[in-house]
């Protein structure tokens, strides 16, 4: 049986029990009485787990990516580094979290999304840390990810078929076993026809000794419970007190009554899935009532797992590039120490690209923080 531990938890990858994460990420809204109000709503709602989403600005960003101008209406600062920068607990502060998860019985964790922010979580006794979309391309945090004793979860939105064959054979290398995959697509709200359900069958399919779960963006609690009964272990919703609220991911959060719902509504399912280890899609569909949002969500994958249409404006926003880690000259031959993976204003080479890359020769100049261009590099012949 594969199975994975997380904190007092065990997950099986065809049992009962399905791991409920409640995603704050930064809905908290830079408060810290409000980020305690969330976990408290949480625990009551009958969730497994509280993430955060840590940050080390300067090892995330580019500085031209935090002196962006961002003063839109979901903004919290003038420049996207200011807006990050009000959102963003220190290390201290969640400890303080953590330990306040501890006195109500509900695990704690966070996204690491960078490598500073990795080492910070890592020295933390979490019951598992987050590798997000935006990092499952970046390769050497993944390595330095699968050396740590503390299970992983990591998520494929915005990611080719390449790329997850790519983070499992770095697993693999490592001989880590403890970490799971989570079908994801990185769109804010994803609407049902662009869910791609039917990725968990694939993923269950190709990798059959991993255990995987769902990352769901989509409104609503039905389409989160269709995933559970196609297979997903580890199911993860955004939350907030108020839909309505100012920030971009609020509007795709779940209420503390919905989830509430989505957590009763899962256990009202164990019942189901302990009588039938594989179900059908016409029987999901059936058994979840037959709404047009079911249909779409259920619809078949007619291609290989590729980046989404409705993934660009996060992958482009979000996605990490190769920049310079120090100022380079023309004619330089790169090697793994001349690069950081970070998010880049403009793009550059996609993170996954890494490998291409090293040893070619600079046919420009760069400075420390420009991204990589194509054009910039040539083969050594």
């Amino acid at each position: 049986m594969v199975k994975l531990q997380l904190g007092q938890t065990l997950i099986q990858r065809d049992g009962q029990r399905v791991y409920v994460i409640a995603e704050i990420g930064q809905n908290h809204q830079g408060n810290l009485e409000t980020a305690k109000r969330m976990i408290m709503e949480a625990w009551k709602s009958g969730c497994d787990c509280v993430k955060f989403q840590k940050s080390c600005l300067s090892a995330k960003f580019t500085k031209s990516a935090l002196q962006r101008k961002y003063d839109g209406p979901n903004s919290w600062g003038n420049t996207y580094g200011e807006h990050k920068t009000y959102l963003e607990f220190s290390i201290e502060q969640y400890r303080e979290i953590q330990e306040f998860c501890n006195t109500l019985g509900i695990d704690f964790t966070a996204s690491a999304m960078d490598e500073v922010s990795l080492e910070e979580m890592s020295s933390m006794t979490v019951p598992f840390i987050k590798i997000g979309s935006g990092d499952a391309n970046n390769f050497p945090l993944l390595k330095k990810a699968a050396m740590l004793k503390t299970p992983l979860i990591i998520s494929t939105g915005m990611q080719t078929l390449a790329t997850v064959d790519r983070i499992v054979q770095i697993m693999e290398n490592a001989n880590k076993k403890s970490f799971a995959l989570m079908h994801c697509v990185s769109s804010y709200p994803t609407e049902p026809q662009n869910c791609e359900l039917v990725r968990i069958l694939w993923l269950k399919e190709k990798y059959p000794n991993i255990i995987i779960g769902y990352s769901g963006h989509e409104m609503g609690i039905e389409i989160s419970k269709a995933a559970v009964l196609l297979g997903a272990r580890i199911l993860e919703r955004h939350f907030t007190l108020d839909c309505n609220q100012k920030g971009s991911d609020h509007k795709c959060s779940l209420e503390p009554l919905q989830m509430r719902n989505l957590v009763l509504g899962i256990n009202n399912l164990k019942h189901i899935m302990s009588l039938h280890t594989y179900l059908k899609v016409s029987d999901i569909i059936s058994l979840l009532g037959e709404t047009t949002d079911i249909k779409n969500a259920l619809k078949d994958c007619l291609h290989d797992k590729s980046i989404m249409p409705c993934e660009m404006n996060c992958r482009n926003k979000l996605g990490k590039s190769l920049v310079a880690a120090k100022n380079l000259n023309i004619g330089e031959t790169i090697d793994a120490n001349d690069l950081w993976v970070k998010v880049s204003e403009p793009n550059g080479i996609s993170a996954e690209h890494i490998e291409e890359v090293i040893g070619r020769q600079l046919s420009k100049c760069l400075s420390v923080d420009e991204p990589l261009q194509w054009n910039y590099l040539h083969k050594v012949i």
